[in-house]
């Protein structure tokens, strides 16, 4: 790390106190062997398999029950009284100094323990229950070993959760999240794994495609909100990005800004709520690929979704159901983009594309909400596990709809500001469906007509 001891060097000349030089680097050199893979396990030699299966095995049986947890102390008090306080000068410079974009230094820590609470896991105390309810039974039926607090507890299935929740909302290395709850970097790694395969598993009712009535009541709130009778939704896509090893390197992972990433592409309704979602799939890709690469479009393809009722508008102009997206997608029968602003004049498609981009900005402003929330989607994942990622981004995305059904309402500047995609040029698609064509110009008409109609302000 020969850039980064300078810079102490020199954080000494000012601030005159070779204790914190040395206190710093003693930090930096952790947290630098602290940098493994989000969840990956270790890779282990063929000749020590058979004696580690054994080993698992006599481990297993050892394994004590999970401790009540009344016998433990209220792991919230601790955990108020540890990081409630401003952090100090010397680990503020060290986020400053390695480049982290860790929450502590965008955001103040409310004095308020309610707001705490929400400022560190994201959820209040009651939507937190919630998800301690649906993950209980398997923490504590299945509870991996070596769950032991520095005190020599068991840990609660409530810290279990909240040591998850904080990794994923901070993306702080798994150092940093176990000392501000007193457990190892590899305790922090088990919960927090553990607590995704669960929360995968039971919160799937929070992530689905609306039922005709639920839809109904979608399509009624884009037409109030804005104007667009039969829209059912926005898509948007977004990158997360993270560094690989070179044997696992290729021309696909590798995106248009020469990052390595993976794809996230999701439907948001009028609340920001993901109705539909799909990840694992290459950032090198274009989104216009990725968009045919999801079982969605096959289904709306078939006439699975987005197949309800058409509506006849005035004039006998008549529209089915459709979702916008941007321009980086192709112009469908039911996905409807915006007209070319290129030389754009026409009274028509400038109030089309008004209306259209007020309803597409929801996806863009679920993805900034995501992103702020659970900033582990937002940093540069280390040498991730592709196989495994995919469930941390869907867990992500299980947590933001479950915050959303629980009506809590986050933290403004837990937001990200900006995009979601910082760094990115916008694509664009060239590809014009002719029916699609039609149901733009049947929409971007009825819009022309409602603005005439509607009284002066």
């Amino acid at each position: 790390m020969p850039s980064i001891f300078p810079s102490l060097a020199r954080a000494s000349n000012i601030c005159g106190d070779q204790t914190l030089l040395t206190s710093l680097a003693t930090t930096v050199e952790e947290f630098c062997h602290s940098l493994t893979p989000v969840m990956a396990p270790a890779k282990k030699s063929k000749k020590t398999k058979k004696s580690s299966k054994k080993l698992k095995k006599n481990k297993s049986l050892s394994v004590v029950p999970v401790e009540p947890r009344v016998s433990e102390p209220d792991w919230w008090d601790s955990f108020w009284h540890k990081n409630s306080t401003t952090p100090v000068r010397n680990e503020m410079f060290l986020f400053d100094l390695i480049g982290s974009e860790s929450q502590l230094a965008g955001l103040s820590i409310p004095s308020n323990e309610e707001e705490g609470f929400k400022y560190f896991f994201r959820a209040a105390r009651k939507t937190f229950d919630y998800i301690c309810s649906l993950v209980r039974e398997d923490l504590v039926s299945r509870p991996p070993s070596g769950l032991i607090n520095i005190e020599g507890r068991l840990l609660s299935v409530e810290k279990q959760v909240a040591i998850a929740l904080r990794r994923l909302a901070s993306g702080e290395s798994q150092v940093s999240v176990g000392a501000s709850f007193g457990v190892g970097q590899s305790t922090v790694s088990q919960v927090t794994w553990r607590f995704i395969e669960a929360l995968e598993e039971r919160a799937k009712h929070h992530l689905k495609w609306p039922d005709s009535n639920r839809m109904e009541e979608i399509k009624s709130k884009f037409e109030v909100l804005f104007g667009l009778p039969n829209c059912c939704g926005a898509i948007d896509a977004t990158h997360i990005i993270m560094t690989l090893p070179a044997v696992q390197t290729s021309d696909d992972w590798c995106d248009q800004e020469s990052n390595y990433s993976m794809f996230l592409q999701a439907i948001v309704d009028h609340e920001m709520r993901f109705l539909d979602f799909v990840t694992g799939w290459p950032g090198g890709m274009s989104v216009s690929r990725l968009l045919k690469c999801s079982g969605f479009f096959r289904l709306c393809e078939a006439g699975e979704r987005l197949n309800g009722s058409i509506r006849t508008l005035s004039e006998g102009l008549e529209m089915r159901e459709f979702i916008v997206g941007g321009a980086a997608y192709p112009l469908l029968p039911w996905l409807i983009t915006p007209y070319e602003t290129n030389g754009l004049s026409s009274s028509m498609s400038t109030t089309f594309n008004d209306k259209h981009e007020s309803a597409r900005l929801l996806a863009v402003r679920a993805f900034l909400q995501l992103k702020g929330s659970w900033r582990i989607l937002n940093k540069v994942m280390w040498r991730p596990d592709k196989r495994k990622l995919p469930s941390i981004i869907l867990v992500c995305c299980l947590l933001h709809n479950i915050i959303i059904d629980n009506g809590d309402h986050l933290h403004p500047d837990v937001a990200l500001s900006g995009h979601h995609d910082s760094g990115y040029g916008e694509e664009c698609c060239k590809q014009v469906d002719p029916t699609g064509k039609t149901m733009r110009e049947n929409l971007a008409k009825y819009l022309l007509q409602s603005k005439a109609k509607a009284p002066a302000k």
